[in-house]
């Protein structure tokens, strides 16, 4: 019987696996570091932003100085109110205007909103139906319509108007948190042309 005996050659060096060399070992890991560095920066800004309503409940003052049509300036003093309500929550601000004669006027408004069924929309209850529901107001009838807007870190409370002869009117009241309390940023458009806008710094009390 004849035996068939192969025999092992020695790999030359240009078949044999070489290690790869350093400079791509090194880029390689620089790279892998790098995209695990994004991912984690990304997934904490993706926390940070996703504030809660609880995040805004508080008492909030602050002031601004305001240009009037004719020229003269205004200052006034802002206050608002966040507080968490059962299905929703409630804000409640106030500003008074002191005119440069010592005049003082007060406003003062309280509205409550409720969870829609689309994430981060709560809707206005201004009043009671005759079920007993938290209805929106109509604004054909010269009331106001108002909603809420969480995104990030800025609570958007919007506000619109239609006025007698047809005209429409936007205010827009962003808060945005800070590590002192609040940015308020309210702007009025009119037709969908900006009339004024505020800037103010309310801080935690």
């Amino acid at each position: 019987m004849i035996q068939k005996v192969e025999i092992s050659r020695p790999v030359s060096a240009a078949h044999t696996i070489r290690p790869r060399p350093f400079k791509e070992q090194f880029l390689s890991a620089v790279l892998t570091l790098f995209v695990l560095t994004l991912a984690l920066l990304f997934s904490h800004v993706a926390r940070a932003s996703a504030h809660e309503i609880s995040d805004f409940t508080g008492h909030y003052s602050g002031s601004a100085e305001v240009k009037q049509s004719d020229g003269t300036r205004d200052l006034r003093d802002l206050s608002v109110v966040i507080s968490e309500r059962t299905n929703g929550f409630e804000v409640q601000w106030s500003t008074v205007t002191e005119k440069e004669d010592g005049r003082r006027k007060e406003k003062s408004y309280t509205v409550e909103f409720i969870r829609s069924d689309r994430r981060g929309i709560f809707s206005a209850a201004m009043h009671r139906n005759v079920f007993g529901h938290e209805v929106q107001q109509d604004p054909m009838k010269g009331q106001p319509y108002v909603w809420a807007r969480l995104t990030g870190d800025t609570l958007t409370v919007f506000s619109m108007f239609i006025h007698q002869n047809g005209d429409y009117e936007m205010q827009q009241y962003d808060r945005s948190l800070t590590e002192e309390g609040l940015t308020l940023v309210f702007q009025t458009h009119r037709n969908g042309q900006p009339v004024r806008q505020i800037e103010a710094e309310l801080l935690r009390q």
